[in-house]
């Protein structure tokens, strides 16, 4: 598992689901907003943690995340 440690020492944080984890690096996001307004359900601002991958079906989260320009958020399948 040294990708997760990668992910980590990038400075990436883990949010994990059953089938798909998510990795969001607040210090390289650019604040497209491409990822709330994909899915509110996933991505929701006023909810701690803000990203649950388990709200989604898996092939949103992959549609949403790869619309991320800075590389910011990141998916792992399980």
């Amino acid at each position: 598992m040294s990708w997760i440690r990668n992910y980590w020492k990038a400075g990436y944080r883990a949010y994990t689901g059953e089938k798909i984890d998510v990795y969001f690096n607040t210090a390289i996001c650019q604040h497209s907003g491409n990822c709330v307004r994909g899915s509110a359900k996933l991505f929701n601002l006023k909810r701690k943690p803000w990203i649950i991958p388990d709200e989604v079906d898996v092939a949103t989260v992959v549609n949403v995340i790869d619309t991320c320009p800075s590389g910011a958020l990141q998916y792992r399948h399980k």
